[in-house]
């Protein structure tokens, strides 16, 4: 399958991508930015041939009058080069519950909705209208995705987050939307006019629970304790905490304790339980080359030399972390990063893992991926 995402840049583009690239289904994946929006050409050729496209491209930040009529224009520019190129694409719009209230944004986002369901009843084709509550995940932007990256930004930085309006929330995951939109478009009908609209539910939760949340998660880590991440949110909060944590956290040296027997440090302490385990390797081998979507992981090696190497996917920067066995010090694998560990020493490599839960082969939550692309 061809399928188009636009706003590839963006939050919901990112989670998208990740989704797709973690089922490796074979489909061809073409991108949007805002740069292909501002010429008729490239989008004509983003769009020809496509059989699916995720509208997530807008604005929910600026001024109004901007807010407002670029959430339409950017309908209205799509729709012109789906005309263009005479196409028949089953089209999802990544729209949210703003949408019913009188506002920049709402009548923005209520303008696209409108622009794109009218292009499908004209060319007899599925529309997919989805409305999103609050929408939080890794990698968002601070001060304008979500308040969820605001307070986690702040409190990675040492901030202290401020509450000006104790209002309610209903959130969800950025992977929980990216799985809803593309069973969506493959629950479309495959010939004919089928314009939808269905929303998509959140957890509701008020802004202090949730910054409460996120301050007693993080309170836990810095004690060098996972805590319990059984409730999902709990986890997306986790994991998109620690997102902003990567890579300055990192690598964090376990409290030492010493006598004439020698020494003693406490490798993992959780709420949870999960998995733990032990690996050798021989010089010159890498293990991993993977990455999880949701999994939390800890590498802490015991014995030997080891270079430990992240990258976040579809960036080319890569992070690493010479760690030693004789000075222990632990690395968390954030969620979306392909990351490896290799033995850089002359003898052999002795690593303690640790995971959030017991390995499932029907659901292992791991993904090939190269970190050395």
């Amino acid at each position: 399958m061809k399928i188009g995402i636009t706003g590839a840049g963006g939050l919901l583009g990112f989670h998208l991508r990740a989704c797709l690239h973690a089922r490796a289904g074979g489909d061809e994946i073409r991108l949007a930015t805002r740069e292909t929006f501002n010429d008729s050409t490239t989008l004509d050729r983003f769009v020809a041939g496509l059989d699916t496209i995720i509208h997530c491209a807008g604005v929910n930040r600026g001024g109004e009058a901007e807010v407002e009529q670029v959430n339409g224009l950017l309908a209205e520019s799509l729709v012109a080069a789906l005309l263009r190129t005479d196409s028949r694409a089953t089209v999802a719009y990544a729209n949210s519950t703003h949408l019913s209230r009188d506002t920049p944004y709402g009548r923005g986002k209520r303008r696209a909705g409108e622009v794109l369901e009218q292009w499908g009843r004209t060319a007899g084709t599925a529309v997919c209208n989805v409305v999103l509550p609050h929408v939080f995940g890794e990698f968002g932007k601070p001060f304008y995705n979500s308040v969820v990256s605001t307070f986690c930004h702040q409190l990675a930085t040492g901030e202290k987050p401020r509450i000006d309006i104790d209002g309610d929330l209903e959130l969800v995951h950025a992977q929980e939307v990216a799985r809803y939109l593309l069973d969506a478009v493959e629950a479309a009908p495959a010939e004919g006019a089928g314009v939808s609209c269905v929303r998509m539910n959140g957890r509701p939760l008020k802004v202090s629970d949730m910054l409460a949340r996120l301050e007693f998660l993080l309170s836990r880590y810095r004690d060098n304790v996972f805590p319990d991440l059984h409730d999902l949110l709990d986890l997306q909060l986790f994991n998109t905490l620690r997102s902003y944590l990567f890579p300055a956290y990192y690598p964090c040296a376990p409290r030492l304790h010493s006598d004439a027997r020698g020494d003693l440090f406490e490798a993992v302490k959780s709420d949870q339980g999960g998995q733990t385990f032990v690996s050798t390797t021989r010089p010159g081998v890498t293990r991993g080359n993977h990455f999880h979507l949701r999994k939390v992981e800890r590498f802490l090696v015991l014995g030997g030399e080891a270079e430990i190497r992240l990258r976040r996917l579809f960036s080319d920067e890569i992070v690493s972390f010479r760690v030693s066995g004789r000075k222990p010090a632990f690395v968390d694998m954030p969620t979306f990063h392909a990351h490896s560990i290799t033995n850089v020493g002359s003898g052999e490599l002795q690593t303690l893992f640790w995971a959030n839960e017991i390995f499932d082969p029907n659901d292992a939550d791991t993904y090939a991926e190269a970190v050395d692309k």
